[in-house]
């Protein structure tokens, strides 16, 4: 469950904490008081874009954390995939610190991306937006639902029919690819010939470029070398007087002179001659690299040519040999395709037909699990909506053959829906008003919630254009929906308000330089006068605390039912 929501500089908000609590959790306040801002910062929290005009006025980043506790293996499972630490009590935190042009994701303290966030955020909370409902009005949707509830006995086979989709694609774009009439066939084959024999008779070894180029600037800079080298071995040498080897020998001469004197003279003479004996040994070193160093001018030009030679190959089929090579290979077989064409073109086209087949068969077994549990989703979706005062309503998932197979199979889902007795089913996008998409969406909600561990579900509004016993309904369906996850509702209706479990309002308060929002936990007097408001009272008379009194009573007559 979401524990609690700490939001920093976001918009009218300066800094406020919500300690949420389990069951039913209800928002409440004023128009344009800021409760969409709030319900905003914790799809900001988890990824949503950030705007710099969210950023209230002055503050230089703003700062969301949500804190969650959840004991599901699902999620423990998804931490050990993004390896992030994971804490022994469950708890999960979630910050992101935005500023114009950056911002910074953390789970647990580890920096994340808004994408890895997401896929996290899925299995801990669902979030219904103010004019999610509308999104009823397609029939995309329509299937999105159906599949969620099909659960994961769905996931295997809609996966397969995905990869043999583009399987299938991938074949017909090979083959149109690869038709060719016998001018382009000649052609191609004439080319392929062409540098394959280019390559061959470059008779190009991996690596030998390496040594060449090594060769070759070895050989330009031989006259700096060889100056350089034999003045080092002059100075270090022993041919001449002022040579290092001369002096060196002339030291060590003398050091021995007196050696006898002093035991401890026979260190530094060992000290002496190994270093005579290096010097020596470097000075051997130099004048065998000098004679090797010797070259004559065709072994110049014929490391200039190859390397050109290479170089040409490479500026035409690859950056490296091991590309030009690979590219030869390409050519080769090209020549062996081309060679018996007819043959390799119905090897494609039986591939194709054998995929096709495959495809068809799968997209059978998927339509399958969708048609039998679009029948039991119909039943369980109708009785959902009986309870959210759909008096006479017949519902109905349609599950049909569509005119092309997508990544998705070939099926075309739609809700079909009568809400009168007498009238035939018809597309729920035809008939439904705002009040009703709304409803059939909390019903849907409230059912796939059943089937899924995510703990917290958030509803911004769930009440729109809906009033009266429909609205108690409502609250009905959200307390029962509250006994098996933690809900969290922004509301303008007393009647779901009175069946809060904790109840937070969220108030605006001005002064000549600033505006500030903030939200606080009401107690039981508190909400009685929220209540009051909400059903219209701008002043508390009595009369308003007895009508919201009774709303309470009526809401704990529910809650002793279930």
């Amino acid at each position: 469950m979401l524990q609690s929501l700490h939001v920093k500089n976001l918009a009218l908000i300066e800094e406020t904490e919500v300690e949420f609590g389990q069951g039913l959790n209800i928002l409440t306040g004023e128009t344009g008081a800021g409760k969409s801002v709030l319900i905003g910062s914790v799809n900001l929290a988890l990824g949503s874009k950030f705007d710099k005009d969210m950023l209230r006025r002055g503050a230089d980043y703003c700062l969301v954390e949500l804190i969650f506790q959840t004991k599901d293996k699902k999620v423990s499972e998804k931490m050990a995939q993004l390896d992030i630490p994971e804490e022994e009590d469950g708890t999960v935190i979630i910050s992101r610190r935005m500023q114009p042009g950056r911002s910074v994701c953390k789970i647990n303290g580890e920096t994340v991306t808004a994408r890895q966030i997401k896929e996290l955020a899925e299995l801990l909370i669902d979030i219904h937006g103010q004019h999610e409902h509308q999104s009823l009005l397609h029939k995309k949707k329509h299937m999105e639902i159906l599949d969620d509830y099909c659960g994961e006995a769905f996931k295997e086979p809609a996966e397969k029919v995905a990869s043999l989709y583009h399987e299938c694609k991938e074949l017909r774009q090979k083959i149109e690819e690869e038709s060719m009439d016998e001018e382009a066939k000649a052609r191609e084959q004439s080319l392929a010939e062409f540098e394959l024999q280019e390559i061959e008779e470059a008779g190009l070894v991996p690596g030998e470029d390496e040594e060449l180029e090594q060769q070759y600037r070895r050989m330009i800079n031989s006259k700096k070398i060889t100056e350089s080298l034999a003045e080092s071995y002059q100075l270090t040498g022993t041919d001449a007087d002022e040579g290092a080897g001369s002096s060196l020998s002339r030291a060590l001469r003398a050091l021995r002179s007196v050696t006898m004197y002093d035991d401890g003279l026979m260190q530094l003479e060992e000290q002496l001659s190994e270093i005579d004996s290096l010097l020596a040994d470097y000075n051997h070193d130099v004048a065998q690299y000098l004679d090797e160093l010797e070259f004559d001018e065709e072994d110049y030009v014929r490391v200039e040519e190859r390397l050109n030679t290479i170089n040409h190959m490479k500026g035409k089929y690859g950056k490296t040999i091991e590309d030009v090579l690979a590219y030869g290979e390409k050519c080769s077989l090209t020549l062996e395709k081309l060679a018996d064409y007819d043959a390799y073109m119905e090897g494609l086209h039986r591939q194709l037909k054998k995929s096709e087949d495959a495809l068809n068969e799968a997209c059978e077994s998927l339509s399958q699990i969708r048609r039998e549990n679009a029948a039991e989703l119909t039943i369980r979706l109708e009785e959902a909506l009986v309870n959210l005062n759909f008096l006479s309503v017949e519902f109905d998932i349609a599950v049909r053959p569509g005119q092309t197979i997508t990544a998705l199979g070939y099926d075309d889902v739609e809700f079909m829906i009568s809400t009168n007795p007498g009238e035939s089913l018809k597309p729920l996008a035809q008939v439904a008003s705002g009040g009703e998409l709304s409803r059939v969406m909390l019903a849907i909600k409230t059912v796939l919630a059943g089937r899924d561990s995510i703990d917290t579900l958030i509803f911004d509004e769930i009440d729109t254009g809906i009033s009266g016993r429909t609205a108690w309904k409502v609250s009905e369906q959200l307390d029962i929906a509250a006994h098996d996850h933690q809900v969290i509702c922004i509301t303008h209706l007393p009647q779901i308000a009175a069946m809060a479990d904790v109840h937070f309002v969220i108030e605006k308060s001005s002064t000549d330089e600033t505006t500030i929002t903030d939200i606080r936990r009401t107690d039981e007097e508190e909400s009685l006068k929220e209540l009051a408001r909400l059903l219209g009272s701008d002043i508390l008379t009595e009369a308003a605390l007895t009508n919201a009194r009774e709303m309470k009573e009526m809401a704990s007559g529910h809650k002793n039912t279930l």
